[in-house]
């Protein structure tokens, strides 16, 4: 079931809210999103949704003005599936647990992954549906407490959902050729390639095969973290010696 308020409506780009009506947003962010889960984005229509909802798709705009609020609305329905606790003395566990805690959603709905990577970017930042937001926000409020500065902050949301998107995306096109096959280069399909100019990707092939995305995730987060930890100024930190 998709955690959203019941009684907040959807909105559309301009701002304009849709009259109320018996069928609630949860309702219709729930269909919307299985719809999505089963058979992608390109397959939601308004159409569609109306035949799934039991409802004459014409009814349906007075709660989603167009296809654009509805993609929104289910991105932000998934987004506030993702906890962040802003009162967490250890900033970089939770850090983990946000990051852990993403990944289960992409997983969960693969097909949702472009309206939360890709489908923002093409937004400014203060145009993008709130929700889409709220995740920022609680973790600049988690780091500021930790004692990082705003803009020190910033980089650090930057640093770790700029890994986290590129992870899921590679995690999603992890595609075996031949399931079936015992050796790695067949199994990946790497038997294409020339020998002579890929030997380095080509001598990878078990590491490849042997891909486990929740082990590259915290292998990922561990270089991050103990990167961040290093070069950024933490007021928990001893003051450099003067020499």
């Amino acid at each position: 079931m998709v955690k959203v308020p019941a009684d907040r409506p959807i909105r559309s780009g301009n701002g304009s809210v849709p009259d109320g009506g018996p069928i609630t947003r949860e309702r219709i962010l729930t269909a919307a999103l299985a719809i999505i889960d089963g058979d992608g984005i390109d397959a939601l229509s308004m159409r569609r949704l109306g035949k799934a909802l039991g409802r004459d798709p014409m009814t349906l705009y007075r709660h989603a003005p167009n296809k654009a609020a509805l993609l929104d609305a289910v991105a932000e329905s998934v987004l506030d599936q993702l906890e962040v606790d802003t009162d967490d003395g250890d900033w970089a566990t939770q850090l983990r647990e946000v990051a852990r805690g993403f990944r289960r959603l992409a997983l969960d709905h693969p097909h949702v992954v472009p309206l939360l990577v890709t489908r923002p970017l093409s937004t400014p930042l203060g145009l993008r549906p709130l929700g889409t937001l709220r995740p920022l926000e609680k973790i600049l409020s988690l780091l500021t407490r930790a004692g990082f500065t705003g803009t020190d902050a910033l980089h650090i949301y930057r640093a770790l959902f700029g890994f986290l998107h590129g992870h899921v995306l590679n995690e999603l096109q992890e595609i075996v050729e031949r399931p079936d096959e015992h050796d790695d280069l067949l199994r990946l399909g790497l038997h294409r390639l020339p020998i002579g100019e890929f030997p380095l990707l080509r001598g990878l092939a078990p590491v490849l095969a042997s891909y486990d995305g929740a082990a590259e995730l915290e292998r990922g987060l561990d270089i991050l973290i103990t990167g961040l930890t290093a070069t950024l100024p933490h007021p928990d930190s001893p003051a450099p010696a003067v020499s």
